[in-house]
């Protein structure tokens, strides 16, 4: 309950104390002039506390920035890689904007002011990944019941259009990995037959390959620390832990690879794809270095490594492998991943679909006829 006190100031001028415990048990003191002010602040807080829209008003202050700070360091459990990357979002888009803000004071209009001008640069996809940011820290907000609800709810986003990708033949594929070398020619066929991620195939070691067996373990992988530096941790998701058949090309060349590096099973520790000083691979410096030039050199520029994986997902579809299996391979946690999100359709399916489909509804005496009207 909130209560109503009168006092008498040092000149004798009377004043009126609210005096209320907050929802979390504290208490807060607010002085007014008149009965009637104070009287009506006191409805207004119990209203507020009964509804649930009670906010603490010496923290309404905290400026978009310090709740931001405090968000980013609120999960312990958040990949390093996705702290970097929110990390990059704040201090390149969302704080320049709006970062001396007081969160309570931000409004929808700010928000889609922000979103509005981000727009202009960036790419629809991106805009919304960085809104997605804003959001989080806004909902943290809300549940420091620093605001009742995020400005950001009903905000008009741009539309992101489906994304094409060009996939590269087999034959460009050799081309390709003869183009990188020997240290790299492997990474190519780990991405586009084994479906590797970029930092699977970075964190992969020597003990994780099984010659016996022809298969490959997926253990580690190397990502982007909080200040950009190479570290090596857990798969992407509880499903990237997974051992995967190799076909015998593949083993083959992983033998090959180990043998010039003077590499055997008894150095089970030992990457298998390092930096020309024995570190880690680190996925800027190998782009910029190792995987443009070349790309430039073989005609394929624009394509990313992660193409490879969407190759992998899309020839599994092709060659009829089920989902299930797919998806344990690419090791995805939900199976509609594998197929709306990898699964690219080619030209050759479609051309092979159509014929399929012309067999099934268009029968011989069909095309007998229609080549009979076309000699007439």
């Amino acid at each position: 309950m909130a209560f109503v006190r009168k006092r008498a100031t040092t000149s004798g001028a009377a004043r009126y104390d609210v005096r209320y415990w907050t929802p979390s048990g504290g208490v807060r003191t607010r002085t007014f002039r008149t009965r009637r002010d104070a009287e009506r602040f006191a409805a207004t807080v119990e209203a507020d506390k009964l509804r649930g829209n009670w906010l603490d008003p010496r923290q309404g202050s905290r400026t978009v920035l310090d709740v931001a700070r405090e968000w980013l360091e609120s999960n312990p459990a958040k990949r390093p890689s996705t702290v970097a990357t929110d990390a990059s979002h704040l201090k390149v888009h969302i704080l320049p904007m709006l970062g001396e803000t007081a969160i309570a004071r931000l409004g929808k209009r700010d928000v889609q002011r922000a979103v509005n001008q981000w727009n202009e640069t960036l790419s629809a996809r991106t805009v919304r990944r960085v809104y997605g940011t804003l959001n989080a820290i806004l909902n943290y907000a809300i549940d420091l019941e620093l605001i009742v609800r995020a400005p950001s709810r009903g905000v008009k986003l741009p539309a992101a259009q489906p994304e094409t990708h060009r996939l590269p033949s087999p034959d460009q594929l050799a081309e390709l990995a003869a183009t990188l070398g020997p240290d790299h020619a492997p990474l190519v066929y780990l991405g586009a037959v084994l479906g590797l991620r970029w930092g699977e195939c970075a964190g992969l070691r020597v003990g994780r390959i099984d010659f016996i067996r022809a298969t490959l373990t997926v253990a580690e992988q190397v990502t982007r620390g909080r200040h950009g530096e190479p570290i090596t941790g857990p798969p992407k998701s509880h499903a990237g832990n997974r051992t995967l058949s190799m076909p015998p090309q593949l083993v083959e060349m992983l033998s090959t690879h180990l043998a010039r590096r003077g590499l055997t099973g008894a150095d089970p520790n030992a990457l298998v794809f390092t930096m020309p000083d024995g570190g880690p691979l680190a996925y800027q410096n190998w782009r910029t270095r190792v995987w443009r030039p070349a790309l430039e050199s073989v005609g394929l520029e624009g394509l990313g490594f992660h193409d490879l994986r969407r190759l992998n997902a899309t020839g599994l579809v092709m060659e009829g492998v089920d989902v299930k299996t797919a998806q344990a391979r690419l090791g995805h946690s939900d199976p509609r991943l594998t197929l709306a999100v990898y699964a690219q359709a080619t030209s050759e399916a479609d051309r092979a679909a159509a014929e399929r489909l012309g067999d099934r509804f268009m029968t011989p005496s069909m095309n007998r006829t229609r080549d009979g009207r076309a000699m007439e």
